[in-house]
């Protein structure tokens, strides 16, 4: 029998449904893979049990000829955001060490619904805030890749960086991630997986611990574009709960999947070609022009003027966001609670954070209450929020010329463990390119396009209209296609 920690999700869904091996034996297999990998520290829980109990009521519903779900047989990693009842949901902070949610996030319902089964909770940033998966309180993950003739450990991608390594090991076949200013898309890159950011609201954000909601999105993370498409059908809808959520159907995106761009214009924005970027990356952005316009699109300069104040405005907008998000976090209710000898209330919650947030949290939080306070919120937060409305706005005018956007996903490859860790400023500019796309709520993807010369991979990065996820999985699925990546981590752990 074919290895099926190698098949993807449409591969192990379409074989379930036609008996070519059980369910039971698709989640054994992955949780043997899990099991085996704990140097790469993407799990901070493991739930092999839930894997095969899901497993068997597939395999049990199949028996009966009953109609399987979307993702039917398809055991996943869930990243440790999302509320899993009877499961310890952390945020990777110590804060919410030992937390067990009562409810479960609409997102994780909805793929228990769809037949899906979850193989444990995956490591992260801590509260989502990070770019290479080093702030989490249960240790850094390390990614399954290693640079040609070196052994240093390399990041992963944040903040959804035990999604990736987890997906790009054969951990699990499809993961979930969540995407602020680029933590779907950036880890994907890294990894050489693919990613998707689906437009604001698509997916509910009920259940699914806050960093900052103005900019919040769920998503899959997967091996290919397809799979993305399957299990981002199963995540999407509308959902009550959530006042975000886009009260539109969930359209057949994998029903309509194509590569055929005859009769698109794919824009390339001037602004995006920055000092810094990797000479190679800038090469495989030029290579993926040649791939579109092969699958039949033209392609066009557009100008996206606003985009060097994107990331500025980023990181006042998130910060501020998730210093009021945050304050929940007090000892009182749930979560850690430091409470020293003769404390009063300040005491306590001034001892409980500093005891249950991390250096990045914390860092986050003051810059985000610093911005929101009394004579600053004009100076600083209200022009932001200007800002964001501008890049939002040159979007709308680029989409009048072209159907979908591409650039590079990050600006170099993967990088060590530790190399920018004492320098924020650095660690923010890995984000440069995908944030612009995050703060006007767009659809982008990031699609693997090659190795470079040390052997890791690199990422292209799509970027659609509102509402328009087809066209980026159509044009991703293009560039799939063409590119024709099929290169997997040399197993070492």
């Amino acid at each position: 029998m074919t290895d099926l920690t190698n098949l993807g999700v449409k591969a192990i869904r379409d074989g379930v449904a036609a008996g070519d091996f059980s369910a039971r034996e698709v989640a054994e297999a992955f949780n043997a893979n899990v099991a085996a990998a704990a140097d790469l520290n993407a799990f901070i829980v493991t739930t092999p049990e839930k894997a095969l109990e899901a497993a068997d009521a597939v395999d049990a519903a199949r028996a009966k000829g009953e109609t399987l779900g979307k993702m039917a047989g398809v055991p996943i990693g869930m990243k440790d955001l999302f509320a899993t009842q009877g499961v310890q949901t952390t945020a990777a902070s110590h804060i919410l060490e030992g937390f067990i949610p009562q409810y479960e996030s609409t997102v994780s319902a909805n793929l228990w619904a769809a037949g899906a089964g979850m193989l444990g909770k995956l490591n992260l940033d801590q509260f989502a805030m990070g770019s290479s998966n080093e702030t989490s309180y249960f240790g850094n993950v390390i990614s399954p890749w290693r640079k040609q003739g070196s052994n240093a450990a390399l990041a992963p991608g944040g903040s959804s960086g035990g999604s990736s390594a987890a997906v790009s090991a054969r951990l699990c076949p499809a993961a979930t991630g969540t995407d602020t200013g680029g933590s779907i898309r950036q880890p994907a890159a890294f990894t050489g997986i693919t990613g998707i950011k689906p437009t604001y609201g698509r997916c509910s954000r009920w259940g699914v611990v806050a960093f900052a909601s103005s900019l919040d999105q769920a998503g899959p993370m997967a091996r290919s574009v397809e799979d993305c498409a399957i299990m981002l059908e199963a995540m999407a809808g509308f959902d009550p709960k959530d006042a975000t959520s886009l009260d539109l159907p969930v359209p057949a995106w994998t029903a309509n999947l194509s590569a055929d761009l005859k009769g698109k214009k794919v824009g390339i924005p001037r602004e995006y070609r920055m000092e810094g970027t990797d000479p190679e990356i800038l090469d495989s952005w030029e290579r993926g022009k040649e791939w579109l316009r092969d699958a039949g699109a033209e392609i066009v300069d557009i100008s996206l003027p606003q985009t060097k104040y994107a990331l500025p405005a980023y990181y006042i907008v998130a910060p501020a966001e998730a210093s009021s998000n945050l304050a929940r976090y007090d000892g009182v209710r749930y979560g850690q609670r430091e409470l020293p000898e003769g404390a009063g209330l300040q005491d306590m919650y001034a001892a409980t954070r500093e005891a249950g947030f991390g250096d990045e949290v914390k860092r986050r939080i003051i810059i985000g209450t610093y911005v929101l306070s009394a004579g600053f919120y004009d100076a600083y937060y209200n022009q932001a929020m200007k800002v964001r409305t501008l890049i939002a706005q040159d979007f709308a005018k680029a989409f009048e010329q072209c159907d979908v956007i591409l650039t590079p996903t990050t600006p170099t490859a993967a990088f060590p463990l530790g190399d920018k860790l004492d320098d924020p400023l650095a660690m923010y500019l890995n984000d440069v390119f995908s944030v612009p796309a995050s703060l006007a709520g767009l659809p982008a993807m990031s699609v693997p396009c090659g190795l470079n010369q040390d052997g890791l991979p690199l990422g292209l990065h799509l970027i659609g209209n509102q509402l328009d996820e087809q066209g980026v999985l159509n044009a991703g699925l293009a560039v799939e296609q063409r590119a024709g990546f099929v290169a997997q981590p040399e197993k070492w752990w």
